[in-house]
């Protein structure tokens, strides 16, 4: 995977896009091919072991919280599809879903907690613009097999991920957060009310974050300050950040080790190698395109009609064939109302 400069690559996609005020998925999925795939990215459930959430809302049950914490009980965790979660939730899976709907009847209080079932499993919502190493490997090895260039094309990241390019700010891009002795374990978690003693003196350290006074200077990102500063493929409302890379190269779940924005400054601070999943991707034939748009909680493949039936059928990948001028916004599904 290498950076390229050469952004008018990507210009044919441009050509293919709708207005951004057209409401269908054609804002960012080029129209032009032969059928639509849906990838829907992974779900996550969870539950306590051997007893039950504590109730809702948070403020109204502080004390059992609190006791739930720090008794720091066992939590089941196991993957989910969006067919088993309707089914949960008594609503209906079809290939148009929208989360919001389909969890609906498991929002307890608004606001206050993730969805759950009468079993008692916490639904986590799929994350958003990004599918996971292991369902995007699968994905990837058919893609690869439905074009002559596997190895050979562009691949886009958007450059609004807060952490991936430099730039000049008054602030810091980022930040890492590090535990001082005494500190609560679930820090974050606390307002200043609710923290003990130590979150006084924690408060109390210069803020970097909110001076006044700050003149803008750069501050580097992950890529490096010539990518930081480089050309974008510009999309209808959306920047990316351009490499050479075939499909093949996401074919391996360990993609992420060679990736040019692998996340290298949070590992320096104990995390796991991390990396955002592309959002473009395409072939040098042209022959399908893969969109991860970061408002969407699916991703969508146009291409050939077989390779949209290879995907639908591959047992590793949640998807469904959905028709040119779907609209997939957030509140579009007419059949969880």
């Amino acid at each position: 995977m290498e950076w390229t400069a050469d952004v008018a690559a990507g210009d044919w996609l441009r050509e293919r896009l709708d207005d951004t005020w057209a409401h269908t998925m054609h804002s960012v999925v080029p129209r032009g091919f032969e059928a639509y795939a849906r990838v829907f990215h992974p779900v996550t459930r969870e539950r306590p072991e051997g007893r039950a959430w504590p109730p809702l809302p948070f403020d109204a049950h502080k004390r059992e919280w609190d006791a739930f914490q720090s008794a720091e009980p066992s939590i089941i965790a196991e993957p989910a599809t969006w067919a088993q979660t309707a089914a949960a939730m008594g609503t209906t899976m079809h290939p148009l879903a929208q989360w919001t709907h389909l969890v609906a009847p498991g929002v307890i209080i608004e606001n206050e907690d993730f969805p759950r079932d009468r079993d008692g499993w916490r639904y986590i919502d799929p994350e958003q613009g990004a599918l996971d190493p292991q369902p995007l490997a699968a994905l990837a090895r058919l893609l690869a097999a439905a074009t002559t260039t596997p190895d050979a094309g562009g691949t886009a990241v958007w450059e609004g991920w807060g952490d991936l390019v430099g730039a000049m700010v008054d602030a810091p891009v980022r930040g890492f957060f590090g535990q001082s002795p005494g500190m609560p374990r679930r820090y974050a978690e606390y307002t200043p009310e609710e923290t003990p003693h130590e979150s006084v003196l924690y408060r109390s350290i210069k803020d970097v974050f909110n001076n006044p006074f700050r003149k803008a200077t750069w501050r580097p990102g992950i890529l490096s300050d010539e990518i930081s500063r480089g050309p974008r493929l510009e999309l209808p409302d959306r920047s990316y950040v351009l490499f050479r890379a075939g499909v093949s190269t996401f074919t391996d779940p360990d993609w992420i080790l060679n990736a040019p924005w692998r996340d290298r400054a949070s590992e320096e601070h104990g995390f796991a190698p991390s990396a955002h999943a592309p959002n473009l991707v395409w072939p040098d034939d042209r022959a399908w395109v893969m969109v991860g748009e970061i408002d969407f909680d699916s991703t969508i493949v146009a291409g050939p009609a077989e390779l949209v039936a290879a995907i639908v059928a591959d047992p590793a990948l949640e998807a469904a064939s959905i028709p040119a001028d779907s609209d997939l916004s957030w509140d579009a599904d007419e059949v969880n109302r």
